[in-house]
């Protein structure tokens, strides 16, 4: 297959909320991926939260840092997660996307459809840098893609060309500025 992160975004809905793609390593090579979530009021008292393609464990750390360091209010929430084309995200770089997919679904806001994220998040909301930003940041403009989020760290020292915006962040809280015009929840 010439270009699987094609396939894998080729049904993608960019006007729902809930849902954003990342750029994530599969062996060497880079793919473009699609991370869904459904973030709705809970009428139990132990809310659910259901994953498919993601670890339940880093969801459960990404809402629980989106409460603490973004003011996002999950925990009287049932949080659904998909991960399109039936891929298995391990490495952390998926924690941008995931916190976005949340963010985006509690607010039913879009994420941008022309916006690729992707970073690791650590337990107090600062936004990490991951391996291999270059490739990620190449295959999302091969792809179309106008602008990256992802941490600064990431971003240090490096050119990008004309044909993408990267954008750096050192934060969780970060994120409803930049993706989502907006100050904390």
């Amino acid at each position: 297959m010439a270009n699987p992160s094609e396939l894998f975004l080729s049904q993608r809905v960019v006007t729902d909320p809930g849902s954003a793609v990342t750029a994530s390593l599969e062996g060497t090579r880079t793919l473009l991926v699609e991370v869904q979530s459904l973030v709705t009021k809970s009428l139990l008292a132990v809310p659910r939260r259901v994953t498919v393609g993601m670890d339940q464990n880093r969801v459960h750390i990404i809402a629980a840092v989106l409460e603490r360091a973004a003011g996002v209010s999950l925990s009287q929430h049932d949080i659904f997660i998909n991960v399109v084309g039936g891929l298995r995200l391990t490495e952390p770089a998926a924690d941008l996307a995931l916190a976005a997919t949340l963010i985006s679904s509690f607010l039913n806001v879009p994420v941008p459809s022309d916006t690729v994220l992707f970073g690791e998040i650590g337990l107090s909301g600062e936004v990490r840098g991951v391996s291999q930003s270059r490739a990620r940041i190449a295959e999302a403009a091969k792809l179309g893609f106008k602008r990256v989020v992802t941490s600064h760290a990431a971003l240090q020292e490096q050119s990008f060309g004309k044909d993408i915006s990267c954008v750096g962040i050192s934060s969780v809280g970060e994120v409803m500025e930049v993706v989502f015009k907006t100050g904390a929840a």
